[in-house]
């Protein structure tokens, strides 16, 4: 299928466009829709007429942008209407609500007359919290935004010109940097001279790039003073007083070329005579002025980024729009300012020399992508830019005075960004937090496993952990350098040389004497695998807690803390309990992981163990105990254990809400509890779930987390005497520095 239809199709199948309206408050009960409209809307309106800024409290406004476009320079498309512009207005609310939760409408304009479009955009004013002008030519699109920015008391923002800028500029700096150039004595030559070029020019010369180094171009050269063709007063502002007349003449030493005009302006000819280190950020779209091979064959010591996705250092305004909308929708800010362009410019540059998650990498082929001259500009779906960009562009706007509602704490501000990523995130940073407030020392075995260097590297900068790293102490040194981590001082210890190592190997000697290890298998032991050398730290009290097994199977990682930290005293055996969180809810299953068939007794112990666990996350526990028998209904060995189990519960916890046995969806179902077991303790509100036996709870988390789209958090082991968890292998770095957390609020526990 080609990609024409592909596209068509995407566009039209089902629901056609891209986007839907739906409601935020219930809205099934008569009482519900008299509070939904009349007559309980009377109330919310009667306050906004006294006090307009109570709209932002009882409206929609402070989340509401309008996309608004006459269609006359859309993408590569150029002047198409207002109509056939719509599909590009809807695909910019879609990454409006996909990367920042904002709302859109899109709003087409069918009118060429600038004042129309100033005079309908200021009407729509009491409607909306920001305005993002899109696919307006230049240069109305210069005077729109100008005179909209005057007469309105909300964001304007036409990203079709800053958003651009913004994201070359970040690119541009962080350029500089690895060249070793000074932004005030760079010569820089701008390709194109409509809205995009001209904004990039301004933005440079805000960021302190001489405006006399500053050459702007277009379709009929370069724009210099004295030049009455094709002039416009925005162009007359940045003409330059120069004896060049060519693009050619132009480039001649340029160290810095942006353009944004069309493919195979610049020519390798005009590349060659550019300065040394030439920073080239070709973006024309589709096709660049000159393509990266191109340009790494006649100079290899240029830093190249484009507009493509194909390519390395892409320009894509999907780095800006939303993040900055989203900070300053919320502090009610009266404008977008050039402060906090520049704090998102900043945001975007410091972004780029932090380590990438393994989910960016994931989404680009796994590529190792470190800050470098193939990587100067974050990519387009990294999830941290909202956790930066947002909260920089508050901070300037507060700082500059347009914000309405300033932000009283920050940290909780982030907090709150991270939760519109995803429920896992709002409920591990519960868990950080505490973790945070007293962090513990915990050991890596496979310390020089580079994700969990990359882990170790957030645990500290977070200070959720101390690291202790166990390896070969030089080549954990030479994989710090190679990822370009700041571990600081971290505590590495190579058990082949650890001064510990005898008395390691004594103390398991005494401990398995009598089961079968002899003092020369239990110095093999110690010397040839660390994880009984983690597990005896663990045990003397070297180390708090434990984490491994992210390049080792689940029996290699947990035999070794059976055999030397082994159960706690009042308990038959460990368990073990996922944690499984999908966008609006979080459950827990247990046991997916250590007992295969356990007794009543032993389930029983399992669901006290994970009621316990459940409360460390702030969440009160109602537990269901699964089976294929509802409350009696089939007398099969199988349920009768369930059901056995159940009243182990309820005898030993009194407290908990616990009922069963119960089949899975009468956990789940309100209706269905009331209408036929309306005795249970439960009200189909289960979130922990106890399965029968193992089989039935690893086949069950593995499905919610492949076919559910939920994410599993786990296995977090229960019933040891000391702290010590088990990673997954293929586990990212943020399931290692999550699990990190469950070890380390584990540790603070075993203190108690």
């Amino acid at each position: 299928m080609s990609i024409r239809q592909e596209a068509l199709d995407y566009h039209s199948n089902g629901r056609k466009g891209k986007i839907e309206v739906i409601t935020t408050k219930p809205c099934s009960t008569s009482h519900e829709l008299g509070l939904a409209y009349s007559p309980g809307v009377a109330e919310p309106c009667l306050e906004i007429e006294k006090n307009p800024s109570d709209a932002y409290q009882y409206t929609a406004k402070g989340n509401l942008v309008a996309v608004v476009s006459n269609g006359t320079a859309v993408l590569g498309l150029g002047d198409i209407g207002a109509l056939a512009g719509k599909p590009v207005m809807e695909g910019k609310g879609v990454l409006f609500k996909s990367f920042a939760d904002i709302d859109v409408f899109d709003i087409e304009l069918n009118t060429k007359d600038s004042d129309e479009i100033i005079r309908t955009v200021k009407l729509l004013e009491p409607t909306f919290g920001g305005i993002n002008l899109e696919d307006i030519k230049g240069p109305e699109c210069f005077y729109i935004e100008e005179e909209l920015k005057k007469i309105m008391d909300i964001p304007v923002f036409h990203d079709d010109q800053h958003g651009t800028a913004i994201i070359s500029a970040a690119g541009m700096l962080n350029a500089l940097e690895i060249v070793g150039k000074d932004v005030t004595k760079v010569k820089m030559v701008v390709n194109g001279a409509g809205a995009a070029g001209i904004a990039c020019a301004n933005l440079a010369v805000t960021m302190g790039i001489d405006k006399n180094n500053i050459i702007l171009c277009d379709t009929k050269g370069v724009i210099y003073k004295g030049r009455t063709t094709g002039m416009n007063e925005y162009k007359e502002r940045l003409a330059a007083n120069t004896n060049a007349r060519t693009l050619a003449d132009a480039m001649v030493d340029a160290d810095i070329f942006f353009g944004v005009s069309a493919k195979g302006a610049l020519t390798p000819e005009m590349l060659k005579t550019m300065a040394k280190d030439p920073i080239v950020f070709a973006m024309a779209n589709p096709d660049p002025e000159i393509l990266p091979p191109d340009a790494k064959a006649v100079r290899d010591d240029v830093i190249m980024g484009t507009g493509r996705s194909d390519y390395v250092n892409q320009v894509n305004n999907v780095l800006c729009f939303p993040f900055l909308f989203r900070g300053a929708l919320d502090v009610h800010a009266s404008a977008i300012n050039d402060e906090m362009k520049l704090a998102a410019v900043k945001a975007l540059a410091d972004l780029a020399k932090q380590d990438v998650p393994d989910s960016v990498r994931k989404a680009y082929a796994g590529e190792d992508i470190q800050f470098g001259r193939e990587y100067i500009i974050p990519k387009p779906f990294d999830p941290r830019v909202l956790l930066h960009v947002a909260p920089a562009v508050a901070q300037a706007a507060m700082d500059t005075g347009v914000a309405r509602r300033p932000i009283e704490d920050m940290e909780k501000y982030r907090e709150s960004l991270e939760a519109l990523q995803g429920r896992s995130k709002q409920v591990m940073r519960i868990l950080i937090n505490k973790a945070k407030a007293n962090p513990k020392r915990i050991v890596f075995p496979e310390g020089e496993e580079d994700k969990i260097l990359r882990a170790a590297h957030i645990l500290i900068k977070e200070k959720i952990a101390i690291p202790v790293l166990l390896g070969n102490e030089a080549e954990i040194n030479r994989q710090i350098v190679d990822l370009h981590l700041d571990l600081g001082d971290v505590e590495i210890c190579d058990p082949m040389t650890s001064p510990k190592r005898g008395e390691y190997i004594d103390s398991l000697f005494a401990l398995r004497q009598r089961k079968g290890v002899t003092r020369a298998g239990a110095k093999r032991q110690i010397k040839s695998n660390n994880n009984y050398y983690g597990a005896m730290m663990v045990h003397k009290g070297d180390a708090d807690t434990m984490l491994s097994g992210i390049n080792h199977h689940y029996p290699e990682t947990i035999k070794p803390t059976l055999e030397i930290v082994g159960k706690q005293d009042n308990l038959s055996k460990v368990h073990g309990m996922y944690m499984m969180v999908f966008k609006k809810k979080v459950v827990f299953i247990a046991d997916a992981t250590v007992t295969i068939d356990p007794t009543a007794e032993e389930l029983a112990e399992t669901a006290i163990l994970a009621a316990e666990k459940v409360r460390q996350f702030n969440i009160e526990p109602k537990i269901a105990m699964l089976s294929f028998s509802n409350f009696g209904s089939t007398n099969h060995p199988a349920a009768t254990k369930v059901k056995k189990a159940t009243t182990l519960v309820k005898q030993l916890a009194p407290d908990l809400i616990v009922d069963g046995e119960m089949q899975a969806n009468v956990a789940l179902d309100p209706e269905l509890t009331e209408s036929q077991y309306s005795f249970s303790m439960l009200k189909g509100d289960a979130n922990v779930f106890i399965f029968p036996d193992l089989q039935s709870g690893n086949i069950s988390y593995k499905l919610l987390n492949k076919l559910g789209g939920a994410d599993a958090v786990g296995p977090i082991l229960m019933g040891t005497k000391k702290p010590i968890h088990v990673l997954q292998r293929g586990d990212d770095v943020a399931d290692i520095v999550n699990m990190a957390a469950v070890a380390v609020v584990d540790a603070q526990e075993n203190e108690i």
